[in-house]
């Protein structure tokens, strides 16, 4: 194990048999939780009261995650905080995962996992089993949101609702199940001042340019804005 300056642990299991424990700058964890290493807690972040660390996984910086998590990574001030699983999952920076948000990282029929390939431009065949949730920068998703295996989010989405939403979500998307729009510019740059201000950081010119060259770049996905009065979305099968 290694921990570093201004750590708090209360009383909580940490087990160290089958790969270390890095507990960064200023991280807690909290009472109850159970953590099983490999795992990397950043600087600044927080395991929650009784979550469940299976083992694999990497945290923050300044990220808070609870529930159960397994063979993931969580990136800078992304927080997870609540119930429910994560596994084999990648969640990117300044994303949030609502209350009871489960992701399945394993198909019935056990066969490997394909995703969305931006590159490619199709689904393609990660000759992985094991496979969760992908999550572009600045994405959100509501409570009870249940992610099938594989799928992949871009970046500024919000997503919510009942039932699974598709398996890929372009970048910008509102909506879910039902359906998707377009979540605009404006409203997402006020969702994001809101959020980066409560870590006392600005949504720079810098950051609004970035954001505004992957809208431009990931128009060609959001395939609903090239149909008017028809019910088109998003590819939704490998």
């Amino acid at each position: 194990m290694f921990i570093e300056e201004g750590v708090k642990i209360r009383a909580a299991i940490l087990n160290a048999e089958d790969g270390p424990i890095y507990l960064g700058k200023n991280s807690q964890v909290h009472e109850g939780a159970i953590i099983k290493g490999p795992l990397a807690l950043c600087e600044g972040s927080h395991i929650n009261v009784g979550a469940k660390m299976r083992g694999d996984n990497t945290v923050g910086p300044y990220s808070k995650v609870g529930g159960e998590v397994g063979n993931s990574i969580l990136l800078g001030y992304s927080n997870k905080g609540h119930d429910g699983y994560l596994g084999n999952s990648v969640i990117g920076e300044w994303c949030n995962l609502g209350a009871d948000t489960n992701t399945s990282n394993l198909k019935n029929n056990y066969a490997p996992v394909k995703i969305w390939s931006h590159s490619a431009g199709r689904f393609v065949n990660t000759g992985q089993q094991f496979c969760g949730l992908m999550m572009g920068d600045h994405s959100k998703c509501g409570i009870n949101t249940m992610f099938n295996t594989g799928t992949v989010v871009g970046v500024g989405a919000n997503i919510f609702g009942a039932g699974f939403p598709r398996t890929f979500i372009p970048s910008f998307s509102w909506g879910g199940s039902a359906g998707f729009e377009t979540f605009k510019m404006p409203k997402v740059a006020e969702v994001a001042e809101r959020v980066m201000a409560r870590r006392n950081l600005p949504y720079d010119a810098t950051e609004q340019a970035i954001m505004q060259h992957v809208f431009d770049t990931t128009a060609k996905d959001r395939i609903w804005e090239k149909a008017v009065g028809k019910d088109v979305s998003a590819p939704t099968t490998e």
